[in-house]
């Protein structure tokens, strides 16, 4: 046989074991216990939502599915840790949005853009966000709002679950988009933050209903609207933000995904995105769902980096608009 033909023998040859070995891969997953390793602390609403997840996948693969908690540090605990993983998927990273599409723009001295080293796998779900305030305090919707933001440049504020988070990010497109100029007083503790809301010690702040629910349901803090296109069936008399006479435009929401390092094999992926919308179409996970207003979502990984893509370029105007950073 002549070299040429030689070599592309070779290749082809190469090339169908490599498939081959992709799908026998795929066939086989998992063969061993899988780890989602994520940033959110125990007890949160997506660490509630991730163990429903892998005691289902669990049954499903007949292997252990391991939920490992590292939070801190901006969410670089949790990724350092998936990044020196094998890609083979038996290693997973749980991140909302903003870890995919802020971090980049928010720590630009690391040179870290999530996508360049993770893939997209599966989606789990979206939350949306309300505006809420105090239930004493004088504003009635977010015309309210807004008319006394501009009357006072400077001198409303809104409290949030720290700098970059969507509750921040989310008040600096308020802003942007009503030409407004409100000051953003960032938190550490979640509770605290509601906790000051319902007191008025902060005028407003965003809030999803797992964050917000004890003080609300304790008569402390009434929902102007939510910053949506459509009101939600478990808040239904709270208006939209258009209903609200704020921003039609504002919409205010986080999205979270299972990721893995790349390389995974395309199959594997598959396998997994598939059997996580399996999962997720479980009434008892739709069930828990609803009582936090999350949206299942069952996006293809292309599609969530469609939507990260698109977060990116929003995330990143607002933080060049608002000079800010983690640095």
């Amino acid at each position: 046989m002549p070299p040429l033909f030689a070599s592309a023998a070779v290749a082809l040859l190469l090339t169908l074991n490599t498939g081959a070995h992709a799908q026998t891969a795929a066939a086989d997953f998992p063969n061993k216990p899988v780890t989602l390793v994520t940033p959110f602390a125990a007890g949160s609403g997506p660490d509630a939502v991730l163990r429903l997840v892998s005691e289902k996948l669990s049954r499903l693969w007949g292997q252990r599915v391991v939920v490992d908690n590292k939070p801190g540090g901006g969410g670089f605990i949790a990724i350092d840790q998936a990044k020196r993983a094998a890609p083979d998927g038996y290693t997973l990273l749980q991140l909302d949005s903003e870890h995919i599409a802020a971090l980049p723009h928010l720590y630009k001295s690391r040179n870290f853009v999530t996508l360049q080293h993770f893939d997209p796998v599966a989606s789990l779900f979206r939350t949306p966000f309300f505006v809420a305030v105090g239930t004493d305090s004088k504003w009635k919707n977010m015309s309210d709002l807004i008319a006394d933001a501009k009357a006072h440049p400077g001198q409303v504020s809104y409290g949030s679950w720290g700098v970059g988070s969507p509750g921040h990010l989310g008040g600096q497109q308020l802003d942007a988009l009503a030409g407004t100029r409100m000051q953003h007083v960032p938190y550490r503790e979640v509770s605290q933050l509601f906790a000051n809301v319902g007191a008025g010690d902060v005028p407003w702040s965003f809030a999803s209903i797992p964050s917000s629910q004890g003080i609300y349901k304790a008569g402390k803090l009434r929902y102007l609207a939510i910053a949506a296109p459509k009101r939600i069936p478990q808040m239904p008399d709270v208006p939209t933000m258009a209903e609200a006479g704020g921003p039609p435009s504002l919409e205010v929401n986080s999205f979270v995904s299972l990721l893995a390092p790349k390389g995974v094999p395309a199959a594997v992926k598959a396998k997994i995105n598939a059997d996580v919308a399996k999962v997720i179409a479980d009434p008892e996970i739709r069930a828990r769902f609803d009582t936090f207003a999350f949206e299942p979502l069952a996006w293809s990984p292309e599609e969530i980096q469609r939507n990260a893509e698109a977060k990116s370029k929003v995330y990143g105007e607002l933080v060049r608009l608002g000079n800010i950073s983690l640095e």
